[in-house]
């Protein structure tokens, strides 16, 4: 009755090992027909698909119509949808930081898609770290899978402005903490930042992860960025569900899609729309779990070749909404072509190739600029390399002041999140908007778990000057909506004894993004005194996720996964 959990499909899938294939399939079906299956169904291929909703996570409150519409589009192609739960990573809810629980929702997932019988998969998630856990699993659990994302948030309007979290939250936070505006009008926008259901408005990390779902083949073509309340955005679903099937039948796994040439078509996308800094780190891993390589060195050869051509906040001034107004990512696609391994397979069974030759359609040139003529003549985002940060950092030039790019500063030190709270807004403070404000201890290694911290607030006694922006480093994430001069990630971070670890106030760091370097201006001898003097403050967890975590956390030129985790653990030492 069963060939083994290789060669079986449906209900059969997969069996449970009572040590009688027979007796297992017997029971699963009749287990089946107690929630109502009648045999006919339950002889159709199985497309599993993951519920997320959570009322933790905003950006998910659609979740259930998402899931609704990708069961129609199965059942009319003739497959038999099975949603399933997974864990939710709402963004703002989670503590330390969503990207803690990034691994343990990926190891979910792929659990979930591994043990349970089903021939393919639609993954249904939208909030930052959501949709690179359910990559990532898909991934490694290696079945026909299709992203779906949850879709952006509506604008709203507030006084005749338009509104969209998070970058226009963080810009009246900046208003209110320099004394321009008082306790009574935050309170005003707070209640009008987020209207809709759906992830940031803006390019945060959850469209730009959803972007490049969508620039790796693994999302139907024009998804990516449909409001998260359009009914286009339930057709999308319904699509999905008949994409799976197709991918059943046709054999296309995960493996025949994520590739190397899909790896750098995604580099290209997330360069050219100016994207967040965390998707290195996501990419990153995704890659990991195919075996697959991503080397800063090679992410500033194609920043040096990949224009930014998509004019959103935070580094311009539309939103998602207008860039699906205006073509879209595949718009974005057409642009960057002549960059582009066109032989890659999406999962509407076509090479990316035979995707670009259809219609292009209308684009606005005011929201996706041409490759002529783009914005900036180089990628969104930099690595730098230097005595600070001996295995990369990270800076997002398209969110910076480029007056700042080559600069030697004083460093005034931060030693933990508690410090810099404790001491960013005190009048006493020994800053001035020429100094680099340098924050230690927020790497994968430390007690906070690399958190959004990077975007350290500017000091209020400068603020309150008028200086928007400063030099400000640091070995920990920050949210793809801010923007300012901001190194990040940078690796080895201070907790594993990094070179951050040992900056001291009054020290002098040089940045050079020309040169694409960050240097602590110490001596040697110097720096080797303080190894011997200083303690540093990894993380101690004694049990659960936690000492997991400790055990097993890859740096961020890792992407931040599981040793245990990647595709060859044994070339880690490689």
């Amino acid at each position: 009755m069963d060939d083994g959990p290789n060669k079986a499909t449906g209900i059969s899938r997969g069996l449970t090992n009572y040590g009688d294939a027979d007796f297992s399939r017997y029971l699963r079906v009749a287990n089946a027909k107690s929630m109502g299956f009648s045999d006919e169904m339950l002889s159709k291929p199985i497309v599993g698909i993951t519920s997320t909703f959570n009322e933790f996570n905003n950006c998910h409150r659609s979740v259930p119509e998402l899931v609704a519409a990708v069961k129609r589009g199965v059942i009319a192609a003739g497959g038999l949808p099975l949603e399933f739960p997974t864990i939710s990573l709402g963004e703002p809810y989670l503590n330390p930081t969503a990207l803690f629980f990034r691994n343990l929702m990926a190891m979910d997932t792929e659990e979930m898609i591994r043990g349970q019988p089903m021939d393919a998969v639609v993954l249904i998630g939208g909030c930052d770290k959501t949709v690179p856990a359910q990559l990532m699993g898909a991934v490694s659990a290696g079945l026909p899978a299709v992203q779906l994302v949850t879709g952006p948030q509506l604008t709203n309007r507030w006084r005749n402005e338009r509104l969209g979290a998070c970058t226009d939250c963080r810009r009246f936070w900046g208003k209110f903490r320099s004394g321009e505006i008082d306790e009574p009008t935050i309170n005003e926008i707070e209640g009008n930042l987020i209207a809709t259901a759906g992830t940031c408005a803006v390019m945060g990390t959850a469209s730009t992860m959803a972007a490049l779902a969508e620039g790796l083949g693994m999302m139907l073509p024009g998804t990516a960025a449909i409001p998260a309340v359009h009914a286009d955005r339930l057709r999308a679903a319904e699509a999905s569900g008949r994409a799976a099937i197709k991918l059943i039948q046709s054999g296309i796994g995960v493996g025949d899609i994520i590739t190397k040439g899909a790896i750098k078509n995604a580099l290209r996308v997330l360069l050219a729309i100016g994207g967040s800094t965390n998707a290195i780190i996501h990419l990153t891993a995704i890659a990991g779990r195919a075996g697959i390589k991503v080397s800063l060195d090679e992410l500033n050869e194609l920043s040096d070749t990949t224009p930014v051509l998509v004019n959103l906040k935070p580094t311009g001034p539309y939103y998602m909404e207008d860039l699906h107004a205006a073509g879209g990512i595949g718009a974005v696609l057409r642009e960057l072509r002549p960059l582009l391994d066109l032989d890659c397979m999406t999962v509407t069974g076509e090479t990316l190739r035979e995707r670009l030759d259809g219609d292009p359609g209308w684009v606005n040139r005011e929201v996706v600029r041409s490759l002529e003529e783009p914005l900036q003549p180089m990628g969104g985002l930099v690595a730098l390399f230097g005595s600070l940060a001996p295995r990369g950092a990270i800076m997002k030039r398209a969110a910076a002041d480029p007056e700042l790019f080559e600069k030697e500063a004083r460093a005034v030190v931060f030693t933990s999140l508690e410090d810099l709270a404790a001491r960013i807004d005190d009048p006493d403070l020994d800053v001035t908007e020429d100094d680099c404000l340098v924050l230690q201890n927020a790497g994968p290694m430390s007690e906070t778990r690399m958190p959004e911290a990077g975007y350290l607030p500017i000091p209020k006694k400068l603020a309150q000057k008028g200086v928007k922006d400063m030099l400000r480093i640091s070995d920990a994430r920050m949210s793809g909506t801010a923007y300012g001069t901001i190194v990040l990630h940078i690796t080895p971070d201070s907790a594993s004894g990094g070179p951050l670890a040992y900056v001291l106030n009054g020290d002098r760091i040089r940045v050079s993004v020309k040169e694409r370097r960050i240097d602590l201006l110490v001596d040697e001898q110097e720096l080797e005194r303080r190894r011997k003097e200083m303690v540093l403050q990894p993380a101690t967890a004694k049990r659960g996720y936690a000492r997991m975590f400790g055990n097993e956390i890859l740096l961020a030129d890792q992407g931040c996964d599981f040793a245990s985790l990647v595709a060859d653990p044994d070339s880690l030492g490689e």
